[in-house]
């Protein structure tokens, strides 16, 4: 090896030093930031010259390193775990969140729940059947009614409101998950012609898995690299991004609960009336909380949690008017007027929205039988036992409550469980991932040896060279 060649090696030893050093510096600085994956310099050794000629030269050195890249330390079986658990805990948390809110409208068990304004209504009646036709236990019946019907339908339209609200939030995420989309397309471009052209594409490819990340956690859907540097993402089975290009998604379906027309469904903006099945996310979860009630249902069925619930205030509300109204009509107010209705509703408008109080005073209420006189107050204590008899409606309420509240305990249940998952995953892919300071800063230091070594080298090799050049050749003068 020349003297020359020397230099060169111990060049190339300085440059892999620094660039070494460099790298450690980006991962020390970027040790915080979300989403970063650690890099490594991949260096080589270079080999000695192939001999040349009738007599080469033998046990020849090599000539250096060779700097050959810069490894991103991430894993695709871990970052697809993370992006797996991510649309799990999605799915659940959104449900989580909705049931909550649908138990903590009930106000159940307390002072402005149902429950409590059934017990008030029925104590009410026996107060009428202790005093019939008396104006002051009439006005505490009519009181009592009334608020019950004021607390059916406001329960009936926080339903309607909450199921709205979250129609308009599925379809902002919509919205989102077109952007996401967009930007994976976007960077795909950018990653493929960096790579093309022999640069880097680390940070990029970063980049791009949190936008990959939170595509799954909003839909799901599984990720394919490709062997040019991008990446297509896949929901329902059928590509979301291919490449550089990417396709919109749309909200399609009933714009409020109560409204006529298929149900809430994901579609493909180019192909109307398909559903896209989603396997995760938090549009997965909106999409089962608007679903509409089974057919026939009374709350119990396997529709929409929301409609479900919607469904089981209209029968709760429908069994009250009828079992009351059956009563009540078979009696005679204090002034002999009989066949009279205690409820009533509005025809075509749920009975939950639009139940209420049909007399004004003591003179509409019925509380004895036909004939027996006004001082009777059978019936209305035979409508003040409704409460406590068999199929009561207190009894239908109280299973509404109480299937509401497991609902929403097992869906909290499995909310913390997905999301235990999904910080597991995380925190198993960030092992391998993310940056040790204590590891970059051994690393620092190796380079910073590494780089003071080929100094010294280069340093040497100077000297001799200097000495050959200016010196040789001064002996005896």
């Amino acid at each position: 090896m020349s003297t020359f060649g020397g230099l060169n090696t111990a060049y190339r030893g300085l440059t892999a030093a620094q660039q070494a050093i460099n790298l450690a510096g980006q991962n020390i600085a970027n040790a915080t930031t979300a989403g970063y994956t650690r890099q490594r310099l991949e260096q080589s050794a270079i080999g000695a010259p192939r001999p040349v000629g009738l007599n080469p030269t033998t046990g020849q050195a090599g000539q250096g390193v060779s700097v050959d890249g810069i490894a991103r330390l991430g894993s695709s079986f871990l970052d697809a775990g993370v992006r797996s658990t991510a649309a799990q805990s999605g799915f659940a948390g959104i449900r989580s969140t909705e049931l909550q809110r649908l138990e903590d409208a009930l106000q159940e068990p307390g002072p402005h729940g149902i429950s409590t304004a059934l017990h008030t209504l029925w104590a009410s009646w026996q107060g009428v059947s202790n005093h019939p036709g008396e104006s002051a236990p009439a006005s505490v019946l009519l009181e009592a009614a009334a608020t019950l019907s004021e607390s059916v339908s406001a329960g009936y339209k926080a339903l309607d409101s909450q199921w709205s609200r979250l129609r308009g939030e599925a379809s902002a995420t919509v919205d989102e998950l077109n952007a996401a989309a967009g930007r994976v397309a976007d960077l795909n471009a950018t990653i493929r012609s960096v790579l093309a052209s022999g640069g880097s594409a680390n940070e990029l490819i970063d980049a791009r898995n949190q936008m990959t990340e939170s595509i799954a956690a909003l839909a799901g859907g599984t990720v394919r690299e490709n062997a040019d540097g991008t990446a297509d993402v896949f929901i329902g089975g059928n590509a979301l991004v291919s490449g550089t290009s990417h396709r919109e998604l749309k909200l399609a379906g009933q714009a409020s609960m109560g409204a006529a027309g298929q149900p809430v469904q994901l579609e493909w903006a180019d192909r109307s009336g398909v559903a896209v099945n989603l396997d995760g996310g938090q549009l997965a979860g909106a999409v089962s909380l608007l679903a509409p009630a089974a057919a026939g249902s009374k709350g119990a069925g396997t529709g929409g949690a929301i409609a479900e619930a919607a469904a089981a205030y209209n029968a709760f509300a429908t069994q009250l008017m009828n079992d009351v109204n059956a009563v009540h009509r078979t009696g005679q107010s204090s002034s002999g007027v009989g066949n009279l209705d205690f409820f009533t509703s509005t025809p075509g408008v749920p009975v939950a929205l639009s139940l209420r109080v049909v007399p004004t005073n003591a003179a509409g209420i019925a509380t004895g039988a036909a004939g027996s006189g006004s001082l009777d107050g059978s019936i209305a204590d035979a409508v003040a036992q409704i409460g406590s008899g068999p199929g009561a409606p207190d009894t239908f309420w109280s299973g509404v409550v109480a299937g509401i509240g497991m609902a929403s305990r097992s869906a909290q249940q499995h909310s913390q469980l997905s999301d235990a998952a999904s910080v597991a995953a995380v925190g198993q892919r960030s092992s391998g991932a993310s940056v040790s300071l204590d590891e970059e800063n051994v690393a620092l230091l190796a380079s910073q040896h590494a780089y003071q070594a080929a100094a010294r080298v280069m340093t040497a090799i100077d000297e001799a060279l200097d000495v050959l050049i200016n010196r040789t050749g001064l002996v005896g003068r």
